[in-house]
């Protein structure tokens, strides 16, 4: 591949800018909220989910945060991880406990891609993604319920916020700014190699080898229609766009039946964890989390994806028989 100025601008260089500056944002509205005190008036909208989970006030603020922006809610959990007021534990649940709203957060895109190609169809589809959304919720606050001690939750940190005095709006943004003086660094330096690493990989076909290889090893799904096989593959091997157009392509001309166009689209989403975990997931997190901290939180965070997907799947697959 030529790499010229132009390719690298708009492959590389520009994305990267852009990646960067959202972390920067991000980071930087975590300390102003935590700075100005919002975190427990922030966590009151999700105080039912919070007690049930016996997470903490940061993780509430961290959860309603993450309706507007996902790098900020995370780098709220950084924050509060790296001062010694989370555990592992904590923060691990705490990160999951955000894939809902991360999930309405997309969802809108997502339908409204879907819908030109399928149709109805995006309806139910969104709306399996939605219902796997809602039980990655429940599994989390139940495993949060089990796991985590009951009198360190919802009080350590509102305790402490209500004995300090408001701080100005100044003293604030200097404490953040200092505070992401600190840690841009450690997100220039380690997201930086790690996405360009990633480009020269899918530039030179390292990354287009790997989807081709896994999508030809698909001989589990033969008790599928060819069409849905198909269809899952190319969603996997390509983007989310390439196989709604290719699902269009076989709806329209009555190939596929609605359902095995889900059943199709569904498939393929799960089969695209492992990618989706390396080139999205990797270089955001890398760049917020600490190294073995940031692969345990992706792990975690696909596995459960992937997990509530296939439950979601087999229940619509024997219901509509």
């Amino acid at each position: 591949m030529l790499f010229t100025p132009e390719v690298l601008w708009n492959g590389l260089v520009w994305p990267l800018v852009r990646l960067v500056m959202f972390i920067s944002i991000g980071l930087l509205v975590g300390n102003i909220l935590e700075g100005l005190r919002w975190t427990r008036a922030m966590g009151k909208v999700a105080t039912p989910l919070i007690r049930m989970g016996r997470l903490k006030d940061i993780s509430g603020a961290s959860f309603a945060l993450a309706f507007f922006s996902g790098v900020a809610a995370n780098s709220m959990l950084s924050e509060a991880y790296d001062k010694g007021e989370l555990s592992d534990k904590e923060l691990v649940i705490s990160n999951l406990f955000n894939s809902l709203p991360t999930y309405f957060l997309h969802m809108p895109t997502v339908f409204f891609i879907a819908a030109p190609f399928i149709g109805n169809v995006a309806f139910m589809y969104v709306g399996l993604t939605l219902l796997a959304a809602f039980l990655r919720t429940a599994m989390i606050i139940l495993w949060g319920h089990i796991a985590l001690p009951s009198d360190g939750c919802c009080g350590s940190i509102s305790a402490k916020l209500e004995s300090q005095e408001p701080r100005s709006i100044s003293a604030v943004l200097t404490v953040a700014l200092k505070r992401l003086r600190k840690r841009l660094p450690r997100v220039i330096f380690i997201t930086i190699p790690i996405y360009t690493a990633f480009f020269f990989l899918r530039s030179y076909g390292v990354l287009a080898d790997f989807q081709t290889f896994l999508s030809t090893h698909l001989s589990f799904l033969s008790w599928l229609k060819p069409e849905v096989f198909g269809v899952a593959a190319f969603s996997m091997a390509a983007e989310f766009t390439a196989g709604l157009a290719a699902a269009g392509s076989l709806l329209g001309a009555g190939t596929l039946s609605p359902r095995d166009l889900v059943l199709a689209l569904m498939i393929g989403n799960i089969l695209s964890t492992p990618m989706r975990a390396l080139r999205h997931q990797l270089p955001y997190y890398a760049g917020i989390f600490k190294g073995k901290m940031a692969l345990k939180l992706i792990i975690c965070n696909q596995v459960l994806r992937a997990s509530s997907l296939i439950f979601v799947i087999v229940i619509y697959y024997f219901m509509t028989r």
